[in-house]
């Protein structure tokens, strides 16, 4: 028997690029954002591409870390200097190819992070909506007193929400991970029957008011906390179809 070949970073790219949908509208490269010179005999996975995350994978042992928000993002300076110009550098300089994969990952019907955070929070999915599929909409197996959402939430993301509490019980819900508390009106109005709550990751002011003058209540479970789950099961994938190994490492935000 010869000796096992190990995908390199543009491989496991072209993988993805058949297994993620390519045709989201985005505000970052999706795909590979630091080309590595190591084979990939270990990936690691992480929310962030962080200078905390790097240090740890690289700790690990890792030949590429495939993330959920990467380095680049529409809008930001072109000039590498100050933090910009370290965290770029100590990419470069580790050899570890970067992997980002941000909508494309959130929307995806087995490994996004919508899909896992149903089955994490144990919400039955009725369909998958607006904005490109972003937001998704379901039902908790059981009602949840408003009273208990917050310790229920805590105890399976690890993560304590905001609730802004408007009275109701909770059973029909929409959904969508991370910064989506702009979409909260919309996922109301286009809801395909009527919600009790929406659950995201953040919060800002108009939506405090938008609950109270809607009834519906709405949960700011966490940025991280709701993004943790999509890159855990696509590398899970990409470790058993190539056998690689994979390690999920988490730096926790309290965002």
């Amino acid at each position: 028997m010869g000796a096992r070949i190990f995908p390199g970073c543009k491989e496991l790219e072209h993988y993805l690029k058949s297994v993620l949908p390519s045709n989201i509208r985005d505000y970052c490269p999706n795909g590979l954002q630091i080309e590595g010179k190591l084979p990939i005999r270990k990936i690691v996975s992480g929310v962030t591409a962080t200078l905390e995350l790097l240090h740890a994978a690289k700790e690990a042992g890792a030949d590429a870390l495939l993330v959920h928000h990467g380095l680049f993002w529409k809008g930001d300076s072109p000039c590498l200097v100050g933090w910009r110009r370290e965290r770029i550098e100590a990419f470069l300089n580790s050899g570890i190819s970067l992997l980002a994969y941000h909508l494309p990952l959130d929307v995806h019907v087995s490994y996004g992070n919508n899909v896992q955070l149903a089955g994490i929070l144990d919400i039955s999915i009725a369909e998958e909506k607006a904005e490109q599929g972003l937001i998704w909409y379901g039902r908790f197996k059981e009602i949840i007193d408003e009273a208990d959402v917050e310790s229920y939430l805590q105890n399976r993301l690890n993560h304590k929400p905001l609730v802004i509490k408007t009275g109701r019980k909770i059973q029909q819900v929409a959904w969508c991970t991370g910064g989506a508390q702009r979409y909260f009106e919309q996922a109301i109005d286009e809801a395909p029957f009527e919600i009790d709550a929406f659950i995201t990751g953040e919060i800002n002011e108009q939506s405090v008011h938008l609950a109270q003058s809607t009834g519906v209540t709405f949960v700011a479970a966490g940025h991280h906390a709701t993004e943790r789950y999509g890159v855990q099961a696509i590398c899970t994938h990409l470790a058993d179809y190539f056998n690689l190994e994979h390690e999920f490492i988490d730096c926790p935000s309290p965002v």
